[in-house]
């Protein structure tokens, strides 16, 4: 099973979804959003599949010090782009697997869907 883990290294929620792959014993691969970025494209995906209010953390500090301009484009075709640009918006961690996509780290969906 090939498994892409999509977050920022010291994100809390991310490092307990790591450690639970690890304690798993689930081989994946980790995408750094501060060193690799995003791809807009990606991201658009994600929100076809999950849902634009999934994937988007609007309880984050980096989501209020967004401009006006940029929150009114999270409502529409614009989300992508503006999500790529300031990837800390990006719920986290978000994983893709072969049955799909999880968004955040909730231990007994992954369970199910990961084993």
């Amino acid at each position: 099973m090939t498994i892409t883990l999509y977050g920022i290294p010291n994100c809390d929620t991310v490092k307990k979804a790591r450690v639970w792959l690890d304690a798993k014993g689930i081989a994946y691969t980790f995408h750094d959003y501060k060193k690799q970025g995003a791809d807009p494209a990606q991201v658009a995906g994600w929100i076809t599949v999950a849902g634009l209010d999934k994937v988007v953390n609007r309880a984050g500090t980096t989501y209020r010090k967004l401009s006006a301009e940029d929150q009114a484009a999270l409502g529409g075709a614009g989300a992508s782009e503006v999500l790529a640009a300031n990837t800390s918006v990006i719920k986290r961690p978000i994983v893709e697997h072969p049955g799909g996509l999880l968004v955040g780290f909730k231990e007994a969906e992954w369970a199910a869907v990961l084993g």
